[in-house]
């Protein structure tokens, strides 16, 4: 068993880095199996693992410096990146900001993932972001169009999501034609509400500089200088994943973004996502960039039920076919 002090003189207050009550220590301790005492401006670690969970600490000082909050979710995954000797504030902690909210908050990514997600649809015209719920696919993908947008690299935003019931029956649904697609496009709203606020959302919308539409609303169509997103790609046949990867123009950028264990399309239709991850693999041009649930940014519960539901599909691959 070792002991290691780390002194800090940091303006930082307790509870901005240990949590309410020390929560964040005892996570720390919980997880390096060792003992933290905080004593004035000294932090005394004794255990085997006291070496990890000082860099871990001293970890948290510098992302609390950097004004992000250390809520648990964050905390877990600084201390998941220390298992692999992976600094979350060299590899994940950016210097650059995705965009700006209308409030006036920067959003970044939040995981090494998202890093990736990011420099990869910088570097390349056409990018599929693939994982499961929660990990900030879809919202970092509008992000990135607002602020090509608004950086004058593209002319548009083309938001596109397949209207496929998720293992529900909705029935007839009243209003006009925009009025039955829209609830199957809410999420890509939402989103757009989030970033830009809902008045300046719907002005742009108005303009058509953005459009939210039904994939099905792609065919027959060019889009040159555009931001052009594809939502819930797993719900995408293969002939409409084909049709809508055609319809890129000059200057346009795409990113494709799916859940590959959310399929929802009738027994029998093979969904275009998993077709094009295997045919459009090496093409130069394309990046597919695969999450994870290490890169679950909501509540740490969403995180613990995906790795259930991947636990009892490895156990029960049949459960995953049943329909």
């Amino acid at each position: 068993m070792s002991e290691i002090r780390i002194t800090q003189d940091s303006d930082l207050g307790p509870r901005e880095v240990f949590g309410t009550l020390d929560a964040n220590l005892k996570t720390i301790e919980k997880d390096c199996g060792v003992e933290v005492a905080v004593r004035g401006d000294e932090i005394i670690i004794n255990g085997d693992e006291a070496e990890r969970a000082a860099k871990v600490i001293e970890e948290m000082f510098t992302v609390a410096g950097a004004g992000q909050s250390l809520d648990e979710q964050k905390v877990n995954y600084i201390l998941e990146l220390s298992k692999e000797g992976i600094s979350y504030a060299q590899s994940v902690l950016a210097k650059d900001v995705v965009c700006f909210t209308h409030k006036g908050k920067p959003l970044k990514a939040k995981t090494l993932g998202q890093k990736q997600y990011v420099d990869a649809v910088r570097k390349n015209d056409i990018v599929f972001g693939i994982g499961p719920a929660g990990t900030g696919k879809s919202y970092l993908a509008v992000a990135m169009a607002i602020n090509s947008l608004k950086n004058k690299e593209v002319e548009r935003i083309i938001l596109a999501r397949p209207a496929v019931e998720a293992g529900e029956r909705l029935g007839f649904l009243p209003g006009d034609l925009q009025e039955k697609v829209d609830p199957y496009l809410r999420p890509l709203y939402d989103a757009l509400y989030d970033i830009l606020g809902r008045d300046a959302a719907l002005r742009l919308k108005e303009k058509e500089t953005i459009e939210v539409v039904p994939l099905a609303y792609m065919r027959g169509r060019t889009l040159d200088n555009s931001f052009i997103i594809l939502d819930e790609a797993q719900n995408a046949t293969k002939e409409q994943m084909k049709m809508f990867l055609t319809r890129m123009g000059f200057g346009s950028k795409v990113i494709v973004t799916g859940d590959i264990t959310q399929i929802d399309l009738p027994r029998g239709k093979r969904s275009g996502l998993v077709d094009a991850m295997h045919i459009l693999n090496h093409v130069e041009g394309i990046a597919f960039c695969r999450l994870t649930d290490s890169d679950v940014v909501r509540h740490p519960l969403v995180r613990r039920i995906v790795n259930a539901y991947d636990r009892y599909v490895q156990k029960h691959p049949e459960w995953a076919q049943d329909e």
